[in-house]
């Protein structure tokens, strides 16, 4: 018995490695995302793990040898697995309170107001209303094949609309990519619009922008018919969507687009290729030759310009934005949203960032996890400020 507590608890121990150790593997990545979104419940588990490790050793003696020599081992690395999986939810519990002041910070008295509680970190998967999904098409600049846009509309007539912009890295993904969290928005009183694009390599950047764009012209043409306000517009996206979206808010000047979100992103497609490798997690280099043509040359040079936000900051004209990026993410580098971040600083332009020290690619994927309350909470704060009027 003692040998099984030991090999669950290495088991155990390794998993919840995964909160502070980059992952070096898809199939690593994928077992972080539960070690950081619900390692609150296998806390629970190793908890009792070394509880009955220790009780156990307490009535056992074989051979008038003690039993902790192997139980001892099992029971303190059960217990260590315990505070790894229950320290994403402690560092969730240390921001929540600081999140106001962050919002007061850059937007002044149109703060929050009120600090995040993490009150359904229990429930795993609790329902939320959904709404009835409409599906549109439109058609792109100069692409005769149309594209579907799924529609969310909100509980309030006039509603401001998110654009949200699937990731994927540019040649995968799917408009329906964490859909409970557009149901969510609009259960929240925001028209949500979840887009498709073209994908690389078929389809190479400015595909992905153009066709974004052309989304937006598409609710503005249809707001009547939609019942919202096209006049306030927000563009959220995730890993490649944020980059997508981020370079289409920066460049667009348009007012209509009132912030712009980004979670887990890219924004200066330069950098993307200087740390590029073929060996790493998601063989970065054949994407970017993918969807960029290869390394920065005159030939993509206005591709490579275009398609990075963070060139495109214009003091005075570009929105609003929210950053959200897990420090142990290697599929999309912290240091990406890092650098957005400063220049943002740098030219005065309102926006909020949050990095969080446990998190990994898709941190939101359990919406009820320490990553998805976070995510949830500043999301709708954030919303909050840029679109209301």
């Amino acid at each position: 018995m003692r040998w099984l507590f030991l090999i669950l608890s290495l088991l155990f121990c390794g998993l919840s490695l995964l909160t502070v150790v980059p992952a070096w593997h898809v199939l690593v990545w994928q077992a972080a995302i539960l070690a950081g979104e619900f390692g609150h419940y296998f806390g629970i588990a190793t908890l009792v793990l070394a509880c009955m490790t220790v009780a156990y050793g307490v009535v056992m003696v074989e051979d008038d040898q003690p039993y902790w020599k192997a139980g001892g081992v099992a029971a303190i690395l059960a217990l260590v697995a315990t505070g790894f999986f229950f320290s994403p939810t402690a560092f969730a519990v240390q921001m929540g309170p600081r999140l106001p002041a962050k919002f007061e910070a850059a937007f002044g008295e149109r703060s929050t107001g009120r600090a995040l509680a993490l009150r359904q970190l229990w429930l795993p998967f609790p329902g939320v209303r959904e709404t009835s999904v409409q599906s549109h098409l439109f058609t792109p600049l100069d692409w005769p094949e149309p594209l579907k846009l799924d529609f969310y509309p909100a509980n309030s007539p006039d509603a401001p609309v998110v654009v949200m912009v699937h990731g994927g890295g540019w040649d995968s993904g799917s408009r329906d990519q964490i859909s409970y969290f557009n149901h969510w928005l609009a259960q929240s009183g925001y028209a949500v619009a979840a887009i498709s694009y073209r994908l690389a390599p078929a389809h190479p950047w400015p595909a992905q922008r153009d066709d974004t764009l052309k989304a937006i012209d598409w609710l503005k043409a249809n707001a009547g018919r939609l019942n919202i306000d096209a006049s306030r517009i927000v563009l959220m996206g995730r890993s490649a969507g944020a980059q997508i979206a981020s370079a289409v808010a920066y460049a667009a000047n348009d007012p209509a687009i009132r912030g712009f979100i980004g979670l887990y992103g890219v924004y200066d497609m330069h950098f993307v290729w200087s740390i590029s490798k073929e060996d790493d997690v998601l063989n970065s280099v054949n994407l970017m030759n993918q969807f960029l043509g290869g390394a920065p040359s005159p030939a993509n040079q206005a591709h490579y310009d275009s398609a990075s936000a963070q060139g495109l900051i214009t003091q005075g004209r570009t929105p609003p934005t929210l950053l959200i990026h897990g420090t142990v993410d290697t599929l999309c580098w912290v240091e990406h949203s890092r650098r957005l971040a400063r220049d943002l600083e740098s030219a005065n332009v309102p926006h909020i960032f949050i990095e969080l020290p446990w998190a990994v690619h898709a941190f939101d994927y359990n919406r009820t996890g320490p990553g998805g309350q976070l995510t949830a909470y500043t999301v709708g704060s954030f919303l909050n400020q840029v679109l209301v009027e």
